[in-house]
């Protein structure tokens, strides 16, 4: 990635900025949402909403209080996400 230069004029500066920076802050992964906090029951699918108002591209568990397997129950849509557990446990996520 190429390094802007402190002496670059302003006019040829802001262009360059958005051509760095866009790719960046493009990365799907950085537009979704932490949903913290849901507490599942075992093999009792739960329908959540992810407030995404799109289509998700995936989610990842970022926290997990049991020996859990957790998985998508059903098909993702763009406004749930419906998920499943192998014993009773609380979980954070991260959807985007």
């Amino acid at each position: 990635m190429a390094l802007l230069s402190t002496k670059l004029p302003w006019d040829l500066a802001q262009p360059r900025w958005a051509a760095i920076l866009n790719p960046i802050l493009g990365i799907p992964l950085l537009d979704g949402n932490q949903i913290s906090n849901v507490t599942l029951t075992a093999s009792t699918p739960l329908v959540i909403n992810h407030l995404l108002q799109r289509m998700p591209q995936g989610w990842f568990l970022t926290d997990n209080t049991a020996n859990a397997v957790i998985w998508r129950a059903a098909a993702l849509n763009d406004l749930t996400i419906t998920l499943e557990s192998s014993a009773n446990t609380t979980i954070s996520f991260w959807i985007y």
